[in-house]
């Protein structure tokens, strides 16, 4: 696969899985997910893949702040329905790296290990968009917020991107509105991963 060479620059999600560490998947169940892993999942580089990629590894850090995160001990909340606008490609990263799954997901081993459930979406957006996690071993939870728009695409995308919807592009706009697209997305990973106006964090308890 042949990407940005900014992908590899991106931020790193290390966390450790019980289940990985039991099956022998990886040593002590430590595993490192990187932006590369999220393209795949998704099938593409946008600010909502990266969005998602932060706002897991945010939240993370919150609930986290002195030990590994443990993949598969979450409970991932969504603000508003699957079928909602992006809803469903973030709920996809989120369910990669925090192991929080919807009904279909692992049922676990005897009374261990389960992911399914773990992941719920809601009818209404109560929240204002934020993601809520929660731990299920101390209850600590907290909100977060990923706003796209604090990094806008450049102005000459406009008329790029009315040429891609309507399916006329020349090679020459699609390679520029291309490059234009995952500048983008480069600043958002590397020049604002921490940026807390593009992540807003809210400590629940």
């Amino acid at each position: 696969m042949t990407y940005p060479n900014f992908f590899d620059k991106a931020p790193v999600i290390r966390l450790r899985d019980p289940l990985a560490q039991l099956l022998g998947s990886a040593a002590e169940g430590i595993m490192d997910y990187h932006y590369v892993d999220a393209v795949r999942l998704a099938g593409h580089s946008c600010p909502t893949v990266a969005g998602a990629f932060l706002t897991a590894r945010a939240a993370l850090q919150a609930l986290y702040p002195d030990t590994l995160p443990e993949r598969g001990a979450i409970c991932v909340r969504m603000p508003s329905a699957e079928t909602d606008g992006t809803t469903g490609v973030v709920a996809q990263v989120l369910t990669l790296i925090t192991g929080a799954a919807a009904q279909g997901g692992f049922k676990g081993i005897g009374q261990r290990f389960a992911r399914n459930g773990l992941l719920s979406f809601a009818t209404d957006a109560a929240h204002d968009g934020a993601v809520r996690f929660e731990r299920l071993d101390t209850g600590a939870a907290v909100m977060v917020k990923f706003d796209a728009h604090k990094i806008p695409a450049d102005e000459s995308q406009r008329e790029r991107m009315q040429a891609v919807i309507q399916n006329r592009e020349t090679p020459e706009q699609q390679a520029e509105f291309a490059r234009l697209w995952q500048e983008r997305v480069r600043r958002i990973l590397l020049e604002h991963a921490d940026d807390s106006a593009l992540l807003s964090i809210v400590h629940l308890s």
